[in-house]
């Protein structure tokens, strides 16, 4: 295939034109300047990537989370080498293109998932030829699944899941995709299940930390213990004290909605009071970790086994809305995450008190490395195999479980929209780079102890300014030096400084960071991490 530079350039440049027409109402595309005409100038601009930088010939436009509105402009197909267009989790209204696969002969990738787009799904989609990821959740598609999507023999990832779908699902997909990628629609024909692909197909039974949790007994919990709080709060407000007499246990013990389940395999059903009691009233002694999200207290049951208990802070949603929210968190199954509200007590702690604990061994490297890899595998399967993704919001140390095998467990995942915060998958990524930084420095993220005298500033702010000076081993945690690990923990330093970036176009993805820590675990043969079917090996 030949292009000439100078038609391909104003081509692309007037592709770029229609998307910049779109509402933007948070100027993310603002940068973009079209009156430029040096070469490669338009391969510069935010969520835009091309072929060489000796040239404007786009090869991907990764759009995604800018909130922008409009239709999906006809423009687009100036875009002729375009291979990877992802405009999810936007505000796009209107139909689908009928001719996106002429306008873009050779797409690989399209991810038009978590908008409004509405009408039905185009046929002419199955001449997409090279296509093997096609995402077209999340909107308010209506109308049959069209069978010439079964021209797609490369296709390996799809979803539609969550539109107004009917009909009949095609008897291609019966055999060849997994039908939890349909789910919430009116089709027919198939057992439709979860929204979120597997990390694995491996067993991975040795790492689950607390067995397999039902959807409905999850939600149970969750709505006893969101129940509770709205109960407690509207006692609160009638009779100031109220939570600090015996009574209010017995009276809770009254209330029949506060049932709650777990599976645990076997099924055990606790009542609210026994949870109480299990935990001495919810006392400041039992206190394990304190998050936006609640409070996660340690709990003993009658036979003697240990419990991790969350009890949720007030939140703005209503009955409806946060049982919904939850059933969706229900869902989400992976090793190295951990359900609410619900968990099994790991001994270690969080990373936080594992790492900044006075009278703590400090960790080894091995250690430190596992428990950095683990939870890159859980934040990067929530971020990569969920669809829309599941952002967190508020990754740290303290949300992240240890357990005895310093194998992760991240827990509060699935909360981001229960509260008004400004969530992303960068804040998720430089929390996370944070994380690392703890692991690698051993100094708190606020704080830091280091021979510098009166510094004030935090840890991200500490390691840039030692590197601008060339002094970026100076960073490392003493007790880590001199151990036989020093290239392997640059190398994990420098991914770290990936995460926290702070230009977006330098800042890592988790499917980057996971990859790349994987690189280092392999010289220390942590296979379990990279396992040759895992979705994030190419």
């Amino acid at each position: 295939m030949s292009f000439t530079p100078t038609a391909t350039a104003e081509d692309d440049v007037k592709c770029l034109a229609g998307i910049k027409s779109f509402n933007d109402p948070q100027g993310k595309l603002s940068s973009w300047s079209l009156t430029n005409s040096s070469v490669g100038f338009i391969c510069r601009f935010n969520g835009v990537s091309c072929w060489n930088g000796l040239e404007n010939r786009i090869l991907s436009l990764e759009l995604e989370e800018m909130n922008l509105s409009g239709q999906v402009p006809e423009s687009l197909q100036s875009c002729k080498s375009l291979q990877v267009l992802n405009l999810s989790t936007n505000n796009l209204f209107g139909k689908i293109p009928t001719q996106l696969c002429k306008w873009f002969p050779y797409l690989v990738s399209l991810d038009l998932s978590n908008n409004d787009l509405s009408g039905t799904i185009p046929h002419e989609l199955g001449n997409c030829v090279y296509l093997n990821t096609l995402y077209l959740s999340y909107n308010r598609l209506s109308g049959p699944l069209p069978p010439q999507l079964s021209s797609l023999v490369r296709l390996k990832q799809f979803s539609v899941a969550y539109n107004c779908l009917s009909g009949r699902i095609p008897s291609f997909f019966n055999g060849a995709m997994k039908m939890d990628m349909l789910a919430d629609s009116r089709l027919g024909g198939a057992n439709l299940g979860s929204k979120c692909c597997d990390l694995s197909k491996k067993k991975l039974a040795a790492i689950i930390a607390a067995g397999a949790f039902g959807a409905a007994p999850s939600l149970m919990l969750v709505f006893g213990l969101w129940l509770w709080n709205n109960l407690t709060r509207v006692s609160k407000r009638r009779k100031r004290g109220y939570e600090f007499d015996d009574c209010w246990v017995e009276r809770l013990g009254v209330h029949k909605l506060v049932e709650v389940s777990l599976f645990l395999k076997p099924l055990i059903k606790l009542k609210l009071v026994h949870l109480i009691a299990a935990t001495s009233n919810f006392s400041a002694q039992n206190v394990l970790v304190s998050t936006w999200t609640g409070t996660t207290y340690k709990a003993m049951l009658l036979d003697g086994s240990m419990l991790a208990i969350k009890r949720l802070s007030a939140c703005k949603l209503g009955e409806k809305q946060f049982l919904l929210e939850m059933k969706q968190v229900g869902l989400l199954k992976h090793p190295n995450l951990e359900k609410p509200l619900v968990y099994k007590y790991m001994s270690n702690g969080t990373l936080y008190s594992l790492l900044h604990s006075n009278g703590n061994t400090a960790l080894d490297w091995p250690s430190r490395l596992r428990i950095g890899l683990g939870a890159a595998r859980g934040l990067s399967w929530l971020h990569h195999c969920c669809h829309p993704p599941c952002l967190h919001q508020n990754i740290s140390s303290s949300v992240i479980l240890v357990d005895e095998d310093f194998d992760a467990r991240i827990m509060d995942f699935g909360f981001s929209r229960l509260t008004n915060g400004d969530a992303s998958l960068q804040k998720d990524v430089h929390g996370f780079g944070v994380v690392l930084l703890e692991l690698v420095t051993g100094q708190k993220p606020f704080e830091i102890n280091a021979s510098e005298e009166g510094y004030k500033g935090n840890l991200v702010n500490w390691i840039d300014q030692l590197s601008s000076s060339g002094r970026i081993k100076d960073v490392i945690d003493k007790a880590l030096t001199g151990k036989g690990y020093d290239d392997e923990i640059l190398q994990f330093l420098q991914i770290a400084c990936k995460c926290v970036a702070v230009r977006p176009k330098e800042k890592w993805s988790m499917y980057q960071v996971y990859i790349s820590l994987c690189s280092i675990a392999e010289q220390l043969g942590f296979s379990e991490f990279y396992e040759e079917n895992s979705p994030f090996i190419i």
